[in-house]
């Protein structure tokens, strides 16, 4: 009789076997891996004891990539084939990207994505975006030299449905089973909550390099709510480092010839760099030397906080906003977690505490904070965390809709509607004999079809001819755990049905997808063969070394001919190591060490014999 393997609902198997999962922090500026190791959750680092690697993708000429550090590094020097902040295009439009003009990137517009165009061609965000994602993939199989059973991604809570589909198709892309993504501010909640057994309500304040979240949850030991989420998708760090960018041009008489490419680069930089160093000094030089001319001055903190005033200000409107979704008063708040690097600047933290009259939690870096709680997500839905699973109630950012006549909106799900979710409406036919009806599904807090995003449209056809208004056409909602949409209408009398599952439509085609996909992705394919041809380089320097060795002390142990074997094997393998064929490398390597093993085997007996000379053996 056949036994069959039992185990608990989403949860390994073998009691001992442990998925790696992983929890991705894909930021604005920067991004991050965590995983859960030994019951704590923990940021991966790579080789250079990194953490941080900076979303940043540098094109090179035939084909190649730079991607982080030495993407950035090289910024100033090929800035329209270096892509930052691609987080910003993603599900975007041209139109939708304000100060495009700025932005030192070839951007095309496209219908419902632009894309970027390089000396690689055209790449779309979810291209680009998918080499930092393989990047990260690559840290997590190297660090536990094993398979990444899945993901938990991270996206801001006011992603829209096509921000949040074409982060899904990027990691897709990357490699990456996407086990779900969840909202930035709620990730921090996880890690805050698990750190500090909190309970109540927290506000989560959420400013990145490129945007700002605020959510308002209700923690309880294991159970986390979100109540309402709120944020800008177009404010962050680099905003801040743009205004002060601004304000120091504006000052500078001798600049008044438009800027190249370059120069916008490297006065971004140090832009960057002085609102960083503002935070612990006082008055910081702005120095940086351009082509034409050495720009220069010195920034008072105080004037950097009066020049971004306007940025300020538009986050606490956000968050003030946010408490009136949410029902609440500053009073109810217990806490206020600081998430996002960008919290780092004084005057934003102190425009946090004078608002909520509390001290704002600053205990976990802000940094990490994300990338930590995705990782405590992702240990769960791997079924690593037996009985201390945590019930995690998101929220979806907008409010989803059909269009009706006149071009109004009715909406179906409200924002701010705990997910995952199914909710219903009834409509009917507007003309006698209506035997189809075309649904727009579309996503906002407008009332004119005009001023939401659209997100699909379907038809559903072979309604029985009826007088108007008789028809009850049941339209539902589903949003799934992702934020992710599907809609399905159902005539009621006949059970005529038809259903689309909402794939918001961005700029590419399933069929680009899947050529994409069939491609195998070259990064992921690229470093692979690299990292292999390293590690029989490595294998075979070795093996060479010690073989030489035991040649030099212990050649007496060998035929002549065993000798000119192995060292015409080693000379063999010298010529081949700097090729780039490790395939032929590992060959060689392995045909080396098996010819060597008769040596090994004397070599051992001679130790043997050396070591028990002279010594009385008693039998047992």
């Amino acid at each position: 009789m056949a036994l069959l393997q039992i185990s608990e609902p989403g949860q390994a198997p073998d009691p001992h076997q442990r998925r790696i999962a992983i929890g991705i922090d894909l930021g604005t500026t920067h991004s991050l891996v965590a995983c859960v190791r030994s019951g704590v959750a923990e940021c991966l680092p790579n080789l250079k004891g990194e953490k941080m690697l900076p979303s940043a993708v540098r094109y090179l000429d035939g084909g190649g990539r730079q991607i982080g550090y030495e993407a950035l590094q090289n910024r100033h020097l090929d800035p329209t084939n270096t892509v930052v902040s691609v987080k910003r295009f993603m599900g975007r439009a041209l139109k939708d990207i304000a100060n495009a003009a700025d932005i030192p990137l070839h951007l095309i517009d496209k219908p419902g994505m632009l894309s970027i165009l390089t000396r690689d061609g055209e790449k779309s965000p979810v291209q680009v975006s998918a080499e930092i994602l393989a990047t990260l993939r690559q840290l997590a199989e190297d660090t536990f030299d094993d398979d990444i059973y899945g993901a938990v991604i991270t996206v801001p809570a006011y992603f829209d449905d096509a921000q949040r589909q074409a982060t899904k198709d990027a990691a897709e892309m990357a490699g990456l089973q996407v086990l779900r993504l969840i909202n930035e501010p709620t990730a921090a909640a996880i890690a805050y909550g698990l750190e500090n057994q909190s309970q109540g309500n927290f506000a989560v304040f959420d400013l990145g390099g490129g945007t700002f979240d605020i959510s308002i949850l209700s923690l309880t030991k294991g159970v986390f709510e979100v109540l309402a989420t709120g944020g800008d998708s177009s404010l962050g760090g680099d905003d801040f480092d743009q205004m002060l960018l601004n304000w120091v041009l504006s000052n500078q008489i001798n600049l008044t010839d438009p800027l190249s490419d370059s120069d916008k680069a490297i006065l971004l930089g140090e832009a960057r760099r002085v609102k960083e160093q503002l935070s612990d000094h006082e008055v910081v030089g702005f120095e940086a030397q351009l082509a034409r001319g050495t720009v220069s001055c010195r920034v008072h903190r105080e004037q950097f906080e009066q020049i971004t005033k306007p940025l300020t200000e538009r986050a606490f409107s956000v968050v003030k906003k946010t408490l009136r979704d949410a029902a609440l008063r500053v009073s109810d708040i217990e806490g206020v977690v600081m998430v996002g690097g960008s919290t780092r600047m004084l005057h934003i933290q102190r425009g946090v505490k004078e608002l909520f009259a509390k001290e704002p939690l600053i205990n976990l870096n802000p940094d990490e904070v994300v990338a930590l709680g995705a990782a405590v997500q992702a240990h769960q839905l791997a079924g690593n965390a037996g009985d201390q699973s945590l019930l995690l109630l998101d929220v979806i950012p907008l409010s989803l809709g059909l269009e009706t006549m006149g071009g109004l909106v009715e909406r179906i799900v409200p924002r701010n509607q705990t997910i995952p979710t199914a909710m219903a409406q009834d409509f009917t036919t507007y003309r006698d004999g209506q035997t189809a009806l075309s649904l727009h599904v579309v996503q906002g807090e407008r009332d004119m079809v005009a001023d939401c995003r659209s997100l699909a449209r379907f038809e559903l056809r072979g309604i029985p001819p009826m007088a108007a208004g008789v028809a009850r056409i049941r339209v539902t909602f589903t949003v799934d755990a992702d934020g992710l949409l599907s809609v399905e209408a159902k005539e009621l009398q006949s059970q005529v049905q038809a259903k689309i599952e909402v794939k918001p439509s961005y700029g590419l085609s399933e069929d680009q997808i899947a050529q994409m996909l069939q491609e195998g992705f070259t990064t992921a394919q690229e470093d692979k063969l690299a990292r292999a041809l390293a590690e029989a380089r490595v294998d075979a320097d070795r093996l060479i070394l010690a073989t030489r060795s035991a040649l030099a002390t212990d050649s007496d142990l060998i035929s002549l001919e065993e000798h000119s074997s192995i060292n015409s094997l080693i000379e063999k393998l010298l010529q081949t190591i700097p090729t780039q064929d490790h395939v032929l490398i590992e060959s060689l390597t392995a045909e080396l060490s098996k010819e060597t093993e008769n040596l090994a085997a004397q070599r051992m007996n001679r130790g043997i014999r050396v070591a028990l000379s002279g010594k009385l053996i008693e039998s047992l």
